[in-house]
């Protein structure tokens, strides 16, 4: 007989806790706990952890050998996955509402369907009819994609017992539930135990599996942070809504490289790939302004060339602002205390404001030195020659830090037609660029602003 165990979960962390508190002691979150019924029998308590399928074996006696991935049709999607699909493997997909996870999946089912055969689509957030209307609009009319509308685990379960698909997709995660638990879908609990049946699966039947994820209102997967742990590759779809580019990247990859971005442009028939985004983020760049800077940040395996603009202007306000768009606002912070204490440039006095071209998102420091010569161009009102590039991290003490793939930055650069490149003196080291562009090495930002003002 069952018996009902009331307990309160966190819904942003998955603590649990006999009573209701107000602030978690996990993550520190505020009124976030919901009361839950968790149904405890006696059968279930018997089975323990399962039986065992296999012996342990000796880790220099079991042979490995390489699988063939499955590709999706989609140069840039491939690219993040690491080359295509594995399969058994559980990828987990998350972005804003409206940046297109759906329609990069069912693009990428299309083509899966049409060379591997039955692929299974499950929408628990739109009708049949609604993601038919979708795929009308995106050309895709393959006969072995199969679309089914349900939210209850244990039915889905059930049809892909029957179906028996190459590739399972499920939108989203958040909407599917199990009968079996009393709490609402979405829930701590729900998404937890519904990964968990779907891993499985995965793992059992050597069938890759996609799941939808949702994001919170900080742009990270809403849900236990368990939910990343338990799958296998974890990507971010990424982008303004009033740009035409998505950024797909990937912060986790158990087969693949992680921090890699596939980007595409979204047009009336859906995602297209864009084969060579240096060459498109720079095509609309102004003839020498001043505050724009090119710079190359590695993501990922490959060399990504875009703008950097700067504009400082004599604030109107009694605290002088701040504003980034694509960079983090507090590295700005820095860069215009080391530009103000090493070489004399005080723009305290007036608003600074740094944006990224293109919608895009830059995390790694090699844009420091960059950024730091786009704020001072702006503040001298001295342009920058179109054909100069920039590399470098900045460090406190006004020094240039070295960075990685020195080469393959200034190789896409002298592809795409600049005529010089600035980056860290250290790096000069076994630097090998047969191409014709200029070498310029800095060793601080007084020998960078020499170089380049």
């Amino acid at each position: 007989m069952a018996r009902e165990k009331r307990r309160f979960v966190c819904q942003e962390c998955g603590y649990t806790t006999p009573r209701s508190l107000g602030r978690c002691p996990t993550c520190q979150s505020w009124q976030s706990f919901a009361e839950e019924i968790e149904e405890l029998t006696t059968s279930s308590k018997q089975r323990g952890i399962g039986q065992i399928s296999r012996a342990p074996e000796p880790i220099s006696q079991i042979t490995a050998t390489d699988v063939e991935r499955h590709l999706t049709g989609m140069t840039e999607f491939d690219r993040v996955l690491g080359g295509g699909i594995v399969p058994g493997s559980v990828v987990l997909i998350g972005g804003d509402p409206g940046i297109g996870k759906s329609t990069l999946l069912l693009q990428a089912s299309d083509a899966l369907s049409r060379n591997y055969g039955d692929i299974l689509y499950v929408s628990g957030e739109e009708s049949v009819s609604q993601t038919k209307l979708r795929a009308t609009r995106l050309g895709v009319v393959s006969d072995t994609l199969y679309v089914l509308c349900e939210n209850n685990l244990e039915q889905i379960e059930k049809h892909i017992e029957t179906l028996q698909p190459k590739v399972v997709i499920v939108d989203s995660i958040q909407a599917v539930y199990l009968s079996s638990i009393q709490s609402a879908p979405g829930s701590v609990t729900q998404i937890r135990e519904c990964t968990g049946r779907l891993l499985i699966y995965a793992k059992n039947r050597n069938v890759p599996v996609f799941l939808v994820g949702h994001v919170t209102k900080d742009g990270t997967l809403a849900g236990p942070r368990i939910l990343e742990h338990m799958v296998d590759t974890v990507l971010y779809f990424e982008g303004e809504q009033h740009h035409i580019y998505r950024v797909l990247r990937a912060i986790k990859n158990r087969f693949g490289s992680t921090n890699e971005i596939g980007i595409f442009e979204m047009q009336n028939r859906g995602l297209v790939d864009v084969m060579n985004p240096s060459e498109l983020f720079l095509s609309n760049r102004e003839e020498e302004v001043a505050g724009s800077i090119v710079v190359s940040s590695m993501e990922g395996t490959r060399p990504l060339l875009m703008e950097v603009q700067a504009l400082v202007v004599p604030t109107n306000y009694g605290n002088p602002r701040n504003t980034a768009t694509g960079v983090d606002r507090h590295r700005i912070s820095l860069l215009i205390a080391v530009l103000n204490k090493r070489v004399g440039i005080d723009v305290g006095g007036a608003d600074v404001f740094v944006n990224i071209t293109g919608g895009l998102r830059v995390a790694e420091p090699g844009i420091d030195l960059g950024v730091l010569m786009a704020i001072a161009s702006s503040y001298r009102e001295i342009s920058v020659d179109r054909r100069t590039v920039m590399v470098g991290e900045v460090g406190l003490g006004g020094e240039i830090r070295p960075v990685t793939h020195v080469e393959r930055r200034i190789r896409e650069a002298a592809k795409l037609g600049f005529k010089r490149a600035i980056f860290p003196e250290y790096n000069r080291k076994g630097l090998k660029i047969e191409e014709n562009i200029e070498l310029v090495g800095v060793k601080d930002v007084y020998d960078s602003l020499s170089a380049l003002l």
